[in-house]
């Protein structure tokens, strides 16, 4: 008896796995049901938002928007009769490259034979005026108006960015939004704040019958949501201040950071090569882009935003953090001098100095590189035995400067620099140590520190900053010790920018007092020192110059100021 109703049980249980498979194979590989299920489908067609107008501290419109035009295809409305020779005729493309691109277009990962797919991008409004009228005759293929940027200034291209179409990993991180076609910020400030530029698209929900056409609003559009236009963002730049330093970075190779250090607010951020953001737009968008990308030659790199990518040693800049840190560290104070007369000398190398033994400010004032090699040897000799204590407290006093750490603002690019810690320099003293055959693992001396690291203390060595780090840490001086987080909104549609990461007031690890004898010694650098012929009878300036070697290759320049001293 139990062997019956397990035959009759299995035939049952065959005969549902044949349904099953039969209704699968409809569903999944046919488009007899999907086609069916149109003729009282709900499709959703969206409206993309005009995205928001970037405007400079003033008011100056930096990038807007224009009109934009695409042909889009939709396999399930083609036509057993469709006149191919003449649909190419109006498009003015030939009959094999009709068939390339819907070929292409079939094989795209989202395609879908009643999905709108892009046919053809980038046409003008001449072409748009010369087809919006016969394009009905062939109902597969429509006219879609996609808002473009069009920028109102001819520089400043890294820092704006550029939007272009999203591909499957942007697709994958906010599936919600995006769809195949859409566009997405790729660089700079279009990056960086897209979800506040871009908007949110309106929804139609539309009755669709068997043939596609519209039947009528699905519930007389009671659930159709209004598009919403991206919102409008204030930079904090001064586009005339950074189209002066854009045009002193003309031929040159590096960049001109400016900050205000009573709120952080970056008022210059340039960088040269600089790149024209208008061919960012364009039937020749593509190919500009690539040829951006393959200009890697180490002089040029364009698409790299040497104001915050570009990690450089900072050389004599560097010597006033080295003071600040030793004076906190305990090891000298202001009046502290160092014997510089003939130099300092370090497994027979010689670091000169300049004329003669001096304490802090007259060494800020010559940009003694012996001096402030002392100091730094002072710093690593803290804790005797242990130079890995001495190096990790100096590196800890320069992360509170935002040194050698991600600075968290609101670019969309940056680089971390470097400043060596402990570990770093024990790891390095092992590999010397087993290069050598040797089998010491123990680094107790700050004479056995790698060459490079006695370097430090004068901005070179193991040391990198980038621009907008330098410009920050020198902020921090003229604020003695503390400084918000640099950033580039001010405001977005017109209200403050509410990013709780730049309201923070940010404490250095070095007390007040120790600001004064370096903020006088950048004085002198201006009023008698390295810096004497820039100076204005305007205003009091606080200034350091450097020139840092670079072996094989042009030495790296940077100069710094503080200006009004007294503001």
């Amino acid at each position: 008896m139990n062997t019956r109703y397990l035959k009759i049980f299995s035939v049952l249980v065959v005969i549902a796995l044949i349904f099953v498979a039969r209704l699968s194979y409809l569903q999944l590989f046919t488009d007899r049901y999907a086609l069916n299920a149109a003729n009282t489908s709900i499709k959703i067609e969206y409206v993309i938002p005009q995205r928001g107008v970037i405007f400079d501290r003033n008011g100056k419109i930096l990038v807007g928007n224009q009109p934009a035009y695409e042909i889009s295809f939709t396999q399930a409305l083609m036509k057993p009769d469709f006149d191919t020779l003449g649909f190419c005729s109006l498009m003015k493309i030939t009959k094999p490259d009709f068939i390339k691109r819907i070929e292409l277009i079939k094989k795209e990962k989202y395609y879908s034979k009643l999905t709108p797919m892009t046919f053809m991008k980038d046409l003008s409004r001449e072409d748009i005026a010369r087809v919006q009228e016969i394009i009905f005759k062939y109902p597969a293929f429509s006219i879609v108006s996609r808002p473009q940027r069009q920028y109102e200034v001819s520089t400043s291209g890294n820092l704006l960015g550029y939007t272009s179409e999203v591909n499957e990993r942007e697709i994958k991180k906010d599936s919600l939004y995006y769809l195949p076609g859409d566009f997405i910020g790729k660089t700079g400030i279009e990056k960086s704040y897209e979800k506040e530029l871009r908007g949110v698209k309106g929804m139609k929900y539309i009755q669709k019958d068997i043939k596609l056409r519209n039947v009528g609003p699905y519930k007389q559009g009671s659930l159709d949501k209004e598009v919403v236009t991206g919102k409008d963002i204030t930079l904090t730049i001064d586009y005339d201040l950074q189209r002066l330093a854009e045009e002193m970075m003309v031929n040159k190779h590096g960049a001109i950071v400016a900050l205000d250090p009573n709120n952080g607010e970056v008022l210059v951020a340039a960088t040269g090569p600089d790149i024209d953001p208008n061919l960012f737009t364009g039937p020749n968008k593509s190919k500009n882009l690539y040829a951006l990308s393959k200009d890697t030659i180490y002089e040029n790199k364009p698409t790299f935003d040497r104001s915050l990518q570009a990690a450089y040693p900072p050389g004599s800049t560097f010597k006033l953090l080295t003071a600040l840190a030793a004076m906190q560290m305990g090891v000298m104070d202001e009046k502290t001098i160092f014997p510089c007369g003939g130099g300092f000398f370090y497994r027979g190398k010689r670091i000169k100095g300049h004329g003669g033994a001096d304490p802090l400010i007259p060494s800020i004032q010559v940009s003694s590189n012996c001096f402030f090699t002392y100091a730094f040897i002072a710093i690593i000799k803290k804790y005797p035995g242990n130079p890995s204590k001495g190096v990790d407290e100096w590196k800890k006093i320069m992360s509170s400067f935002g040194v050698g750490e991600f600075l968290n603002n609101d670019f969309a690019v940056g680089a971390k620099g470097r400043i060596p810690s402990g570990d770093f320099y024990e790891r390095r003293f092992k590999a010397i140590m087993k290069a050598s055959g040797s089998q010491r693992t123990d680094f107790k001396n700050w004479d056995e520190m790698p060459t490079g690291a006695i370097y430090n203390g004068m901005g070179q060595g193991d040391v990198l900053v980038t621009p907008i780090q330098l410009a920050n840490y020198v902020a921090a001086i003229a604020n003695r010790g503390w400084y918000y987080t640099p950033h580039i909104v001010k405001s977005i549609d017109g209200k403050p920018n509410p990013d709780p990461r730049f309201k923070v007031k940010h404490q250095t690890l070095v007390d007040k007092k120790h600001f004064e004898p370096v903020l006088k010694g950048m004085e002198a650098v201006v009023l008698r020192g390295t810096a004497s012929g820039l100076k204005s009878q305007d205003f009091i300036q606080l200034a350091k110059t450097r020139t840092a070697q670079v072996p094989q290759r042009i030495d790296n320049s940077f100069f710094v100021l503080i200006a009004p001293a007294d503001k």
